[in-house]
């Protein structure tokens, strides 16, 4: 078989996941007998991906061109990224029966095969305690499952970009990547409609991947509190109201009670917050109290407890014009 040639042209393949890789082989002149093969890799850790010999349907590749004789293209289709390593076509000569190997008789280049793999829609994480304004949170950006390891992260407040650490890429298994990225913000009283974006770029999207991460989810605002008497002096034996004004505050889940002297007083209309414009809550709170004279100088407390924080207090006092008389 002196004019025998075995020609394998790729020396490169690049498919998207999901594709069907197509790997061309062809041969041309006489040679001894013995099978056509398709290896993945060389050496002791080969894997053969089609076998002429062999009619089973278990390996990986089909033929382009069933039954040629000189035309040995094979395909494989739904590539992923564990298909990626070197292919060659290799010609065998049968083994004379004493030595049950079949030994090489011509072998392709070999073809270098890379499988693209878009990475999984991004999933941003926050902190798991609340906090409140000024203070900071970080947020972590992590996506996963895709190859070529080159991959870009951008991150916004409400479109509005913000500087990050440099993105941890790391090997993600079978020859993909993941990456994880993290920003650090200082939340702000008026962060409860606010909202961040990591937005992941890679060459596999023809547009970027967005998550989007409200801020409202780990975003605390302590209310401020005001207790007011109305009338501030009054006549013995009428009623005094007092109004405990909890403003401004966020998540809505609050407790108002009232306490004269440190004793608990019974309310009977139990208010409801009011959501104002910019997202927060406010709530008012009112108690009435009958002005008798051993009462002068009571001190009536409004006790508020916001999101199962420690108790806020503010109180008041009841004062009588003219006691005694």
């Amino acid at each position: 078989g002196q004019n025998f040639s075995l020609q394998q042209p790729q020396t490169k393949v690049s498919v998207a996941a999901g594709e069907t890789i197509i790997l061309n082989c062809t041969i041309s002149g006489t040679a001894e007998p013995g099978p056509v093969r398709w290896l993945k890799g060389l050496g002791s850790g080969n894997k053969t991906i089609y076998d002429q010999k062999m009619k089973d349907q278990s390996l990986r590749a089909t033929r382009a061109v069933p039954g040629s004789d000189t035309d040995f293209t094979i395909r494989m289709e739904n590539a992923q990224p564990e298909d990626m390593g070197t292919y060659y076509c290799v010609k065998f000569a049968k083994s004379d029966g004493l030595v049950s190997v079949d030994k090489v008789l011509q072998r392709g280049s070999g073809t270098e095969v890379s499988v693209e793999a878009k990475p999984s829609p991004p999933l941003v994480s926050g902190p798991e305690q609340r906090a409140e304004p000024e203070q900071q949170a970080s947020f972590t950006c992590t996506t996963g499952g895709f190859f070529p390891k080159t991959i870009g992260v951008k991150w916004f407040k409400n479109e509005d970009p913000r500087m990050a650490e440099p993105p941890q890429v790391t090997d993600g298994g079978v020859k993909t990547y993941k990456m994880s990225s993290t920003v650090t913000v200082t939340l702000q009283k008026a962060d409860v409609r606010s909202q961040l974006i990591c937005e992941v770029q890679h060459s596999t999207l023809q547009v970027p991947l967005r998550e989007r991460y409200q801020l409202s989810r780990v975003l605390r605002v302590p209310p401020s509190l005001e207790v007011r008497a109305e009338p501030s002096l009054v006549e013995v034996n009428k009623t005094v109201t007092f109004t405990c004004l909890v403003k401004e505050f966020y998540p809505a889940n609050v407790s108002v009670s009232w306490l004269e002297n440190g004793i608990r007083i019974k309310v009977e209309n139990v208010s409801q917050p009011l959501e104002l414009s910019q997202g927060l809550y406010e709530l008012k709170s009112q108690v009435e109290v009958q002005a008798t004279e051993e009462k002068n100088g009571s001190k009536i407390t409004c006790m508020v407890v916001h999101d199962a924080q420690a108790p806020a207090n503010y109180s008041a006092f009841l004062r009588i014009s003219n006691p005694g008389q």
